[in-house]
């Protein structure tokens, strides 16, 4: 995807470790390098869990993990991989960060997926750089790193010497796509089915982003006004029938509503329409074109395009993927 990618063949695979770790987040890229898949026609990877610290190790799971080795093995590694952080307000050890970078020189492709995109910011290594991490972090993550371009929609985001990914589980997502990088697809595809999961996961991650509905209280015209629109997204809204809705002059309702919701009319509408039309989905049998009409889309066709804009599925599919 990227013209800055390493074309060195992919051997040697680093995870760190640390203390407080999620179990799971260091379990996804073991479980994708450190298996033995030679079955699957899939090479052997030399893969080494490097701790920050000595001796035992807490997870967040309540049992502890002791790694067999140091942050000195990261100037072995084709590519260094930092499964989540433990806390984003903390600024990681120095030793790590100092690592990281000696071995991003070196050429060496480093990730991070979840909040280990913060542990790669923290070292300098997304200056500049488009990246991501869990959405329910991005916002902290622009604002503590504003020259990086923050992208909470994705699942990854690839820039060839430096990969970042979204929160949890796309962690899995990411590490399949180094995967296919380093065998090809049909292997990789092959290992997805083993591990039971779709070989490329359609959308990003912001088909996971709750949408809060703001709460209304007595002589609160703005939220009352608000939570009135909600229950009548089949209607068209604009600025100005809202503010009158609100008593309010247009500029007013303006500063008041950037306030309340951090955005403006047009894109706020259109986000409570795409969560309406999410929960109708998953809910509900209707029909695409009913759906589009009762979230205020107006047409299948226009709720397609707000789905592959936003979401990057479709209506169709979002209901398969969701759909209890």
């Amino acid at each position: 995807m990227s013209p800055r990618r390493p074309k060195t063949r992919l051997h040697s695979v680093a995870v760190i470790a640390f203390d407080r770790i999620s179990a799971f987040h260091l379990s996804v890229p073991c479980l994708v390098f450190g298996e033995d898949r030679s079955e699957l026609g899939v090479p052997a990877f030399e893969l080494r869990v490097c701790a920050t610290e000595t001796g035992k190790l807490r997870t967040t799971g309540g049992f502890s993990i002791e790694a067999r080795h140091g942050l000195g093995q990261l100037a072995r590694a084709d590519l260094v991989i930092v499964p989540s952080w433990r806390d984003p307000n903390e600024r990681p050890p120095e030793a790590l960060l100092a690592a990281l970078r000696r071995a991003h020189a070196r050429g060496t492709r480093v990730v991070g997926l979840c909040l280990g995109a913060f542990v790669l910011a923290e070292a300098g290594l997304l200056d500049g750089r488009r990246a991501t991490t869990h959405w329910h972090w991005s916002a902290e993550f622009a604002r503590r790193f504003p020259t990086l371009q923050v992208d909470s929609s994705v699942l990854y985001v690839d820039e060839g010497d430096v990969v970042t990914s979204a929160g949890t589980a796309a962690g899995l997502d990411c590490c399949l796509h180094l995967l296919r990088d380093a065998v090809g697809a049909e292997l990789a595809n092959r290992v997805a089915r083993r591990l039971v999961v779709a070989p490329h996961r359609a959308g990003g991650q912001a088909q996971y982003i709750e949408q809060a509905l703001p709460e209304a209280g007595e002589d609160d015209r703005m939220g009352t006004t608000l939570s009135w629109a909600l229950g009548q997204l089949a209607r068209p809204h604009t600025l100005e029938s809202l503010a009158k809705r609100a008593h309010m002059s247009r500029r007013t309702f303006t500063r008041h509503f950037r306030q309340r919701t951090g955005t403006s009319v047009g894109p706020w509408l259109a986000a409570q329409r795409i969560a309406f039309a999410q929960r109708l989905l998953e809910t509900s049998d209707h029909g695409i074109e009913r759906i589009a009409t009762e979230a205020g889309f107006g047409s299948a066709l226009s709720l397609r395009q707000h789905f592959a804009r936003t979401l990057a599925l479709s209506p169709s599919q979002y209901r398969r993927q969701f759909r209890g």
